[in-house]
């Protein structure tokens, strides 16, 4: 299996490369990062430390997809449509995790999914697909007689909140209760907790990588739903796991929950 990596240099880029490159069944045929990084014109397996793989990091995108079976991207969101319309061009599927995407981000994903597959997830984690699911079996189950509340931890650096994962879970929630809305903070004389909603709080400290609850109450018992991320590398192997499915699928939109699948 060929495959570029798009956003090389990052923390997500390098751990995909080194994954790939350490592995008997990848081969690494491009590499692409900004045209101000730092480390352009250097090999992507000694910058990810799986040793020189002769491919050196470049500005050109459509160039380092050339001979590629699959992409995966960890860039930033202004950057995606680009790469996207040169995939689309050059029939190589995507495997995107970058976050922020935005509203122009999701258009150009829709069009690019017309020729080629294409899958977008802002949490990459095999393990958070598996308890989105069965938070949403559980509070289909359990029914309006339990309350769900989501609590995730991170570290102190991160800059948004509540966490693209926590937003997921509610999502889940949703899934089995459509009239739950979310809420994100409670202070001062709120009142009793309503039925329809579901509280989504972040809390951050340390350098928790990051540890998601879903907390569902009910009488007299309650039960909790938690994965806990031990090592940033999992997000590059759920992305690995998805360029190695992802290719020999039709065009069109994927999802995590496709991989685990096997659709």
């Amino acid at each position: 299996m060929k495959i570029a990596i798009h956003g090389a240099t990052g923390r997500m880029g390098r751990a995909v490369a080194r994954l790939a490159g350490e592995a008997d069944d990848w081969q690494i045929v491009g590499a692409s990062a900004a045209g101000e990084d730092p480390l352009l014109g250097q090999d992507v397996g000694e910058i990810a430390g799986c040793g020189n793989v002769g491919v050196a990091v470049s500005p050109d995108v459509g160039g380092s997809l050339l001979g590629a079976d699959v992409v995966v991207d960890f860039s930033i969101a202004a950057a995606v449509p680009n790469l996207l319309n040169l995939a689309a061009k050059q029939g190589v599927a995507v495997v995107s995790g970058t976050t922020n995407i935005g509203d122009a981000e999701r258009a150009a994903l829709e069009r690019a999914a017309e020729k080629i597959p294409v899958m977008w997830a802002q949490n990459m984690s095999l393990g958070v697909q598996v308890l989105a699911e069965l938070v949403t079996e559980a509070v289909r189950r359990l029914g309006s007689g339990f309350d769900a509340e989501i609590v995730e931890v991170h570290h102190r650096n991160k800059v948004d909140s509540p966490s693209g994962t926590a937003k997921r879970l509610a999502t889940a929630v949703r899934e089995a209760r459509p009239d739950i809305r979310e809420l994100h903070a409670r202070e001062g004389l709120v009142g009793a907790r309503t039925d329809d909603e579901v509280g989504v709080f972040g809390v951050r400290g340390g350098d928790v990588i990051g540890d998601h609850t879903v907390h569902l109450f009910g009488p007299g018992e309650r039960i909790e739903l938690t994965h806990r991320a031990s090592n940033r590398d999992l997000f590059a192997h759920g992305a690995i796991r998805a360029a190695r499915f992802l290719p020999t699928q039709k065009p069109g939109m994927y999802a995590i929950a496709d991989v685990l699948r096997g659709k």
